[in-house]
């Protein structure tokens, strides 16, 4: 079987064997960017002379003769609500505009303590709200594979960026599918680990308790590599555990016997040719040795409802702070008081839908409301959680489309907004049950749009999931692999 080549291992490998200078590699993915982002706008901020800085003392390093770590001097990206010191992190806002951290989020001071080498702040949906990126007050970033079309929310930036080949990897922030659905999008992994898996801390909230930062990666290896440089448990975060194991070293065992579930629910309203490229994909499993178990999830036809109550809710509290008074964006208007003050403030730097999730949480949690939504909500979350973990009395791994549909054109989502919400069916259940998920290519549309297959593990199964998207990747290696041009032959 043909074995996929991981870009972070192989850029790591040119470093280590001197056929490329760290230097020389991060100016050729700068020059990219220079020539690149114009029409993908995956950047909303780049940051030259800190990747310079970072490629010079790495290349220090080598000519030491001292050993480099796995992610050393290897150019990535954040999305744009990761906090960085002294670099300006705007949740793609106009509220945010300006606003320059004064600490570091845990995951990135883990990725700069290994010279990671940070090219930039990447586009996203405004304060992670949307499927599309187009809410981002920057614009939208745009689908590498086809511009026309988004490259998915709210990570669109990140994914815009690694299937550019404007960066080797990037970390997004999933609340309800924000990092797999623009990886499906965009022919890309993307890895959500459980919660409490990567520390939150440093990441400007969006809905606290279904947030969780991963990776988006070309290839699975790539996923493994970074999840176990970030899965480190974090006394910043009390809902921090940390990693369960490494993942990487697992990577390689065989999945004969492996029980992989299938609920007809999760196919249910999905596009003709997703739906066949998931049923030749778990072909694909069965040959490999796995077997399939089909069982029924009538839950989650609850799921959509209960994560868009919840997560509003927890939006309407945590941006709540955005009051103009303390940093970030102030109106220029008149005022007479501070109240006047703040709602000047919020109407001009929050956008529309940013707006529309507020009011909504704000109602749901409202005297009169709160007992018809929000608590009926948080337990039909235990029904979705329960639910789940029945399943895995019987399979060990959960298949299911990452995404109903390929990747939209530009402005789908302004003319149906209902439609554009359930887009996150399949995805959304994951974050409220706090699971490990994945999703990796299995396919292309009609247009050479990518489709995506996710793949769901128990808590803290990460390992799992990633084997058995490792050897899919490995039996389609030809089809869903592209290399990088690098300016040097891989």
């Amino acid at each position: 079987m043909e074995k996929t080549k991981g870009k972070i291992k192989y850029l790591g490998e040119l470093l280590r064997n001197k056929e490329i200078s760290c230097q020389e590699l991060t100016t050729k993915y700068l020059e990219s960017i220079n020539q690149d982002n114009g029409k993908l706008n995956a950047y909303v901020s780049v940051t030259e002379q800190e990747a310079l800085d970072t490629a010079k003392a790495v290349d220090k390093k080598i000519a030491s003769g001292e050993e480099l770590s796995p992610l050393e001097g290897i150019p990535m990206t954040l999305k744009d609500n990761i906090s960085t010191k002294d670099i300006e992190t705007t949740c793609c806002s106009k509220i945010l505009q300006g606003y320059v951290p004064i600490y570091n989020a845990t995951v990135w001071d883990l990725l700069k303590s290994q010279n990671a080498v940070l090219l930039g702040k990447t586009n996203m949906d405004e304060f992670a709200m949307g499927s599309s990126c187009e809410t981002s007050c920057f614009g939208g970033a745009n689908n590498p594979h086809n511009l026309a079309h988004v490259a998915g929310g709210s990570s669109g930036g990140v994914a815009s960026a690694v299937g550019g080949n404007i960066a080797a990897y990037g970390l997004g922030s999933d609340t309800g599918g924000s990092i797999r659905q623009p990886a499906s999008f965009c022919g890309l992994v993307g890895l959500k680990p459980t919660y409490g898996a990567v520390s939150r801390y440093g990441l400007i909230a969006y809905a606290s308790s279904l947030d969780q930062i991963g990776p988006i990666t070309s290839t699975v290896e790539d996923a493994a590599l970074v999840f176990d440089a970030i899965s480190k448990k974090d006394p910043m975060d009390s809902t921090s555990q940390g990693g369960a194991e490494p993942t990487l070293a697992k990577l390689n065992q065989d999945i004969k016997g492996l029980k992989i579930g299938v609920a007809k629910e999760y196919f249910e309203g999905v596009r003709d040719d997703v739906k066949k490229a998931l049923e030749q994909s778990i072909k694909t499993y069965v040959s490999l040795g796995a077997q399939i178990v089909y069982f029924d999830l009538p839950v989650l036809k609850y799921a959509l409802p209960v994560y868009y109550i919840l997560a509003c809710a927890e939006a309407s509290s945590n941006l709540g702070r955005y009051d103009s008074i303390r940093y970030g964006y102030r109106t220029d208007e008149n005022y007479h008081s501070i109240h006047e003050m703040i709602c000047k403030t919020r109407s001009e730097g929050f956008g529309k839908e940013v707006q529309r999730r507020i009011l909504l949480g704000t109602y749901v949690l409202s005297s009169g409301y709160y007992d018809a939504y929000y608590k009926k909500a948080q337990r039909l979350r235990g029904a979705v959680v329960k639910a789940f973990q029945n399943a895995f009395q019987s399979c060990d791994v959960i298949l299911t489309p990452t995404v109903p549909m390929t990747a939209f054109e530009q402005g789908f989502s302004s003319k149906d907004q209902i439609e554009t919400y359930q887009t996150d069916i399949c995805t959304v259940p994951i974050n409220i049950a706090g699971l490990p998920a994945i999703s990796i290519p299995c396919g292309f549309d009609s247009k050479g749009l990518p489709i995506g297959m996710q793949l769901i593990g128990n808590t803290f199964c990460e390992s799992t999931i990633l084997n058995a998207a490792y050897q899919f990747e490995n039996a389609c290696a030809n089809q869903i692999y592209k290399n990088v041009d690098l300016g040097v032959k891989l």
